[in-house]
């Protein structure tokens, strides 16, 4: 499973440099279900396409927020600083895993990229799914019966969370999967035969491996 990364300074041992980043729960969960995690660093968006083909599968990971010009929306004076190198990379990579039915597994920001790739918006702004700053919450999520996330995760559970943006319009294709309590989207699936799954909330963060192991099976069948 090869799952995103994303450049930031850091500091190790005398360094302080860029790097390419990736919480350490990410490559643990992908294990932790059967498969072998590889990191892959952003790149040009042109390169997308022959790196999604010598994939098996493809996570999009959390992070920043997204530039809301993607969605046609002027920012919101409480949406973060854009990323716009990482936003055209991921958006490209998304793109790629869709035209070449390439499982893909997006992670909350990964969840509302895809969403904008196939057309839909998001809500800049809600409260009551962080702990505060740094701090991740619990809430329920209750999955849709019938859908492919039902498969996975039939009942209703609490799972870790840290976002203040949701998915709003639902992009081209798309089916909401989840909901939160509040009525937030909580995961998105792709009508036809891919397996194309988002998830708002961090199953990284958790300790629940039906979501990853899904991804897993479908990148190992036949």
């Amino acid at each position: 499973m090869t799952v995103t990364t994303y450049l930031e300074p850091a500091a190790w041992g005398v360094w302080q440099l860029p790097a390419a980043l990736l919480p350490a729960g990410y490559p643990r969960l992908v294990q932790a279900a059967g498969g072998t995690a590889v990191l892959l660093p952003p790149d040009a968006p042109e390169a997308a396409g022959e790196v999604v083909s010598r994939l098996d599968a493809l996570v999009v990971a959390g992070g920043a927020d997204v530039e809301p010009v993607h969605y046609g929306a002027e920012p919101d004076p409480r949406t973060g600083p854009p990323a716009r190198e990482r936003d055209a990379w991921e958006l490209a990579l998304i793109e790629a895993a869709l035209s070449t039915a390439t499982p893909l597994l997006g992670i909350c920001r990964g969840m509302q990229l895809l969403n904008i790739h196939l057309g839909g918006t998001l809500v800049q702004h809600l409260d009551g799914h962080t702990g505060g700053p740094g701090t991740f919450t619990h809430h329920e999520v209750k999955p849709v019966p019938g859908t492919l996330l039902s498969t996975l995760t039939p009942e209703t559970a609490a799972v870790p969370s840290y976002h203040h943006q949701a998915v709003d319009r639902l992009g081209q294709g798309l089916t909401a999967c989840a909901h939160a309590a509040d009525g937030t989207v909580e995961a998105l699936e792709a009508e036809g035969p891919a397996w194309t799954l988002g998830v708002q909330w961090h199953p990284e963060m958790g300790h629940d491996l039906r979501v990853m192991e899904g991804l897993v099976a479908a990148a190992t069948s036949p």
